[in-house]
């Protein structure tokens, strides 16, 4: 009888609940969101960061201070101003000038802007190109067979030739620049994106949806497409600074843009002759190439790092 007693006043500590069905459907995980958590890897590297604020200061100045600067190549109205001529870096002339009395920090800006501009663009143009043909081409065997052979034979020709080949033929100007960079240059993005479609497209999810009739273009949009982020990121940090590489050693020879347009290239070209004796000409364009394509290349790869969802877990 007392261990009833004592049951019964043990059950008197609890009290019943109602069962709720919405709760037992609720699965208790954290909301997972594909964008923040490629934002959260991606700043979570200080030098990603450091990159960052380079590459956006970089961008500013160089579309922002030539519209105040109005600086123009072939303007030589100081020339005859012997105490504008050669002044090195100071509080007055941040980088110096030349030997006709214009600043080269207006100039470095200036050239910038086009060696960037000619980069974004020749990039933009090559990867829109090359992923829409390379997923057709990694789907279609009639297409496979034909543009293997195209690719064999282009491959095989050193693109700097065919670059300096089409800007003779078609003469020097900017948009004839970037045609001559971007005629062949999709050929390879397309490639590499065909080889990477090939390895999706036979997976059991691709290949349980091609077996209910969804449409070849839904997959390659919906299916295909979205995986591979990480892989066109990788591929665009890679082109961007190649395609500014190409630029500034064109312009070095003296091919590709019209005299009278300013390009990162052409100044290391003009101040190639005074590397020893005025060095700040010659080296301060130099290390402003270098700071862009570096801190381009860094922030391109870190990005598309953050953008593998391997890298989520």
């Amino acid at each position: 009888m007392a261990d009833t007693t004592n049951n019964l006043d043990h059950n008197d500590d609890f009290t019943l609940v109602e069962v709720d069905n919405r709760i037992t459907e609720k699965i208790d995980t954290p909301k997972y969101s594909y964008w923040g958590s490629v934002a959260k890897q991606f700043f979570s590297k200080k030098v990603t960061i450091a990159m960052l604020i380079l590459i956006v200061g970089i961008l500013l100045l160089s579309f922002i201070q030539p519209l105040f600067s109005g600086y123009n190549l072939m303007d030589v109205a100081n020339v005859n101003d012997f105490g504008a001529r050669y002044n090195w870096p100071s509080a007055k002339y941040w980088f110096g000038t030349d030997a006709d009395g214009k600043s080269l920090f207006d100039a470095i800006w200036a050239g910038a802007r086009t060696s960037i501009s000619i980069g974004f663009i020749a990039t933009l143009i090559t990867t829109v190109i090359g992923v829409t043909i390379g997923a057709i081409w990694g789907n279609s065997k009639k297409i496979d067979r034909f543009m293997l052979e195209l690719y064999n034979i282009i491959s095989n020709v050193p693109m700097l030739l065919i670059i300096i080949v089409l800007s003779y033929t078609f003469g020097n100007g900017f948009w004839n620049l970037i045609f001559a960079m971007t005629v062949t240059s999709w050929l390879g993005t397309a490639y590499f994106i065909r080889v990477q479609v090939m390895i999706m497209r036979d997976r059991e999810y691709n290949i349980a949806s091609r077996t209910l009739g969804t449409p070849t273009g839904r997959m390659i949009t919906r299916n295909i497409l979205p995986y591979l982020t990480s892989v066109i990121v990788t591929q665009v940090s890679q082109l961007l600074p190649s395609f500014i590489g190409y630029e500034v050693f064109l312009s070095f020879l003296g091919v590709g843009l019209s005299p009278d347009v300013p390009s990162l290239g052409r100044l290391i070209s003009q101040y190639a002759p005074y590397m020893t004796s005025y060095p700040y000409l010659f080296w301060l364009p130099v290390i402003v190439l270098a700071m862009i394509t570096v801190s381009l290349y860094i922030v391109g790869q870190n990005l598309a790092d953050a953008s593998d969802p391997r890298t989520h877990m």
